[in-house]
């Protein structure tokens, strides 16, 4: 494959320090916008789903939770793609099949069909995420512009997931469930027209590594195995042979995976030759390392798990309507816009641990804030929950990032990036599935919410001591 720019690929030159084009900006993050925001963008839009299509307990989370668990298990394929390939190829790749899987969720006739769409969506959003980071490092290779770019890309995540409620809200209000999907279609073909133009092609590197297709299908049947055995058992039972079963499956595959990977990892680092694991799991030696990848799993199953319930509390509890629903959910979602600047403030004045456990243990006390939600509670009493796992949230992820990549080698900056990255969506799709089975299989929603709480509650708690004790052990060997 040739390796030379495109004729209408603008050479990026950075004119002094302060200096930074926009173009490749504007286009890669417009891309990680759309991934971000079909992350919360259908959550306002469960019950228009559940009454358009019949769909079930089961088949409404797995809308939700399809997409994540496909994004968290091909995340670091995506990755490895971009390597062998080029990673601009795969990121018009991604793009395209982000916008086809969307069509299919707009035409949708029936939940299967719905499912599978997003699924595919994330399948793409898999491609996206890796590549587009890696575009912007070639694209500004100057480290203090490049330490800016990758700054408002970040951002960008906080943005989506403060628009996404309230852009699905507005869309149900004027027009249908359909429009949050086809909202996607021309967004991709504009991205996708912008980047032939603005985002150079990178060389593909010679030397790239093999892949690892015995640990991606692992991790993929092990993920899919998981999160089907706690969908299942929204309609279901916790001892049904469909939810034993899948988590059977999850357990031998895992195992699997992680017996594959350690093989990997000791034949290369024994020889220097081979084929290197997917997930370096020499990295998890180092305890800020486990720790930060663990925070990751914890921080987004308790709070997206809790959030995918307020929705329907807000919806099938109280009677509001979807941009309602959104609205009410702006003091929550809103925070990541106060919270992301502030946490990269106290990490560079206090590093990462002491901010992300302060900011763990505040989100921990949150969620104990949804124990007066009932029937017909004051919404005044739930602003507490809402402002405080608000703010939680996006103060621990770039807290975390800068962790996790201090933790490990400088040139296994990437991987521990993709690690932690890939942690966070397994906590999307657990969370999702566990606590939305635990509402559907309680006496009420309110008491599913309550009980999803406490443990929302129990696991912010965990990851707060752990990021405490990170900060300990590292100030003890400096």
């Amino acid at each position: 494959m040739s390796t030379v720019d495109l004729p209408s690929a603008p050479e990026i030159t950075e004119v002094g320090p302060a200096r930074l084009a926009v173009g490749p900006l504007a286009v890669l993050s417009l891309g990680y916008f759309l991934v971000m925001l079909d992350v919360t963008v259908v959550t306002v839009a469960v019950p228009a789903f559940q009454t358009s299509l019949h769909a079930g307990a089961t088949s409404l989370q797995w809308v939700v939770d399809g997409y994540s668990t496909t994004f968290a298990a091909l995340l670091l394929l995506g990755g490895g793609l971009g390597e062998r390939l080029g990673h601009r190829r795969v990121f018009m790749v991604g793009l395209a099949l982000f916008g086809l899987a969307s069509v299919l969720c707009a035409l949708a006739v029936d939940t299967g069909v719905l499912v599978a769409g997003r699924m595919c969506q994330g399948a793409g959003a898999a491609l996206l995420v890796p590549t587009s980071l890696a575009l912007l490092a070639g694209a500004y290779p100057q480290r203090e512009i490049r330490a800016r770019a990758l700054g408002f890309w970040a951002s960008i995540a906080g943005v989506a997931f403060a628009a996404g409620p309230l852009v699905g809200g507005l869309l149900l209000a004027g027009l249908s469930w359909r429009a949050v999907f086809w909202l996607n279609v021309p967004v991709v073909a504009v991205a996708m027209v912008l980047t032939t133009r603005m985002v150079p092609r990178p060389a593909v590197a010679r030397n790239h590594r093999r892949m690892d297709p015995a640990g991606q299908a692992a991790a993929a049947v092990g993920l899919t195995g998981l999160a089907g055995a706690l969908n299942e058992a929204a309609s279901g039972s916790w001892t049904s042979p469909l939810v034993l079963g899948g988590f059977a499956v999850a357990v031998v595959a895992l195992a699997g995976f992680i017996a594959n990977e350690h093989r990997l990892d000791r034949r290369l680092s024994g020889t220097g030759f081979g084929r290197p694991p997917m997930l370096p799991l020499s990295l998890f030696r180092s305890f800020g390392f486990a720790a930060t990848a663990l925070i990751g799993v914890l921080l987004n199953l308790g709070y997206y798990g809790i959030l995918y319930l307020s929705t329907l509390y807000f919806q099938q509890q109280r009677h509001y309507d979807a941009l309602t629903t959104g609205l009410l959910l702006l003091p929550s979602v809103c925070m990541a816009l106060i919270a992301a600047p502030l946490s990269g403030r106290l990490t560079a004045r206090f590093g990462p641990y002491r901010p992300m456990g302060a900011a763990l243990l505040l989100g921990s006390l949150g969620f104990l804030g949804w124990l007066p939600a009932g029937a017909h509670s004051p919404y005044a009493i739930l602003l507490f929950a809402l402002i405080a796992t608000g703010l939680a949230t996006p103060m621990t992820v770039p807290a975390a990032t800068a962790a996790i990549i201090d933790s490990a080698p400088p040139d296994r900056s990437a991987a521990a990036s993709a690690v932690f990255n890939v942690a966070r969506q397994i906590g999307n799709a657990v969370g999702v599935a566990l606590f939305g089975t635990l509402a559907a299989t309680s006496s009420s929603l309110v008491a599913g919410l309550h009980i999803s709480a406490i443990i929302a509650f129990a696991v912010f708690l965990l990851g707060s001591l752990l990021a405490f004790s990170a900060g300990r052990r590292q100030a003890t060997q400096q």
